[in-house]
């Protein structure tokens, strides 16, 4: 069963909700996220990435920043930008609609244990090192600022009741820039909130769809506080972590796709070669998407390519059977020497929301080979989790992506 709880979250002064919100720390490097905290010091990576606030020669993991990060929460906190609801704990609706297409989460706190014991379960392995950088960002503020993406497979008990809240009026309702409306809602009626944990209760498991290093970092943080913490009940609010958590059939996977620097020391000719014993090679049109599973994409020497994989390469296994395993096994690795994709420099990844031009840019600039993707399923994410395996990394690009800055969680 999962312990999924209502809480009072920290949120913007009303009207402040589209200056403040943005996009997650991680999706910036230093240069563009000092670049958007210039044009608007109120957004909120200005607290996520607080390096901003200090000349280029402070480091980025430099102690001074996450001081830095603590002070200015409480700066906000202070002259009202950020305000706590008062009053028994509730939830919260957040409804992001892209293109026309909805998904709608509850934002809540889920436990560290459940993480812990395997309720909520992971695809993906995490790094300490990028580990480290959150840990002291919630170490030091004493907030969860990012909320933690995860994922439920669909209840009708809990549809009806967010149909019911969203027939309310919405705490806060803006468009952002990139052109995603950005809807929340509370809830707050006791009958609700009660009837919205025993849906999760009834729950044998939740997903991480994203923000696997987030959530590891979480959970380390709140076994911290519990060292230092001896007598803890484990009602304390550093036992939970915040969640944005939606059900699976409204959630959109894009592709995600891989541009290779080289051809591993082999001529045009032979590397042509081995992708024809691998997979079935014709023509495509420009721009070439796959439309089903064991169908990739290939942009190579200023042309589209339709691949199929042959036979041989494809597999029942949940974690073989990928798409994204199956090009690694079976051309990625053997053909073009990326032995680990995670370390190797010469292959990166760029997500489907870029669009498949980005692909033939990269190509045209210090890449040599583009492979597109069929986007991994929600489903094939389930089961992988199911079975404890773990996904090659980069396999799924979920669009659109939570803002930080509407919710946040004092875990002190």
């Amino acid at each position: 069963m999962a312990d999924v709880r209502p809480f009072n979250a920290y949120r913007p002064k009303k009207g402040m909700e589209s200056i403040i919100a943005a996009l997650p720390y991680d999706v910036y490097n230093r240069a563009e996220s000092v670049e958007i905290v210039k044009n608007n010091p109120e957004s909120f990576l200005a607290i996520d990435r607080a390096e901003t606030q200090f000349p280029d020669d402070v480091d980025t993991y430099d102690d001074r920043v996450y001081a830095k990060a603590a002070e200015m929460i409480r700066e906000r906190i202070e002259d009202g930008r950020f305000v706590q609801d008062e009053g028994d704990p509730g939830y919260y609706l957040y409804e992001l609609t892209m293109d026309g297409r909805s998904q709608t989460g509850i934002v809540a706190c889920a436990s560290i244990d459940d993480y812990i014991n395997g309720v909520i379960k992971k695809h993906e392995n995490t790094r300490a090192d990028k580990e480290i950088d959150r840990i002291r960002h919630v170490d030091t503020t004493g907030f969860q600022t990012g909320p933690i993406f995860l994922a439920y497979r669909r209840n009708d008990i809990l549809k009806g009741i967010i149909e019911s809240v969203k027939k309310g009026e919405a705490d806060c309702d803006f468009t952002s820039e990139d052109g995603i409306r950005h809807r929340v809602f509370s809830i707050r009626d006791k009958e609700k909130v009660d009837a919205v944990r025993l849906c999760f209760s009834d729950m044998d498991s939740l997903y991480i769809a994203d923000g696997h290093h987030r959530c590891a970092s979480a959970v380390k943080v709140g076994l911290k506080r519990r060292e230092e913490n001896p007598g803890y009940t484990g009602d304390e609010e550093f036992n939970y972590f915040l969640s944005v958590i939606f059900p699976g059939d409204e959630l959109m996977i894009m592709d995600y796709n891989r541009v290779v620097r080289d051809l591993n020391g082999l001529t045009e000719v032979q590397f042509f070669n081995e992708v024809i014993d691998r997979f079935e090679v014709c023509d495509a049109k420009k721009l070439y998407s796959p439309e089903d599973k064991g169908i990739f994409g290939m942009y190579f020497d200023g042309k589209w390519y339709k691949l199929r994989a042959h036979h041989d390469l494809k597999s029942d296994d949940p974690v073989d059977g990928l798409d994204v395993s199956v090009l690694q096994n079976g051309l990625l690795g053997p053909v073009l020497g990326i032995g680990d994709p995670r370390t190797d420099k010469r292959i990166d990844f760029v997500g489907g929301i870029r669009g498949l031009k980005e692909l033939e840019k990269r190509c045209n600039e210090d890449m040599q080979v583009a492979f597109s993707m069929f986007p991994t399923s929600i489903e094939e994410l389930f089961t992988v989790a199911d079975a404890g395996l773990l996904m090659p990394p980069k396999s799924t690009w979920f669009e659109p992506k939570l803002r930080s800055g509407l919710f946040l969680h004092k875990i002190d």
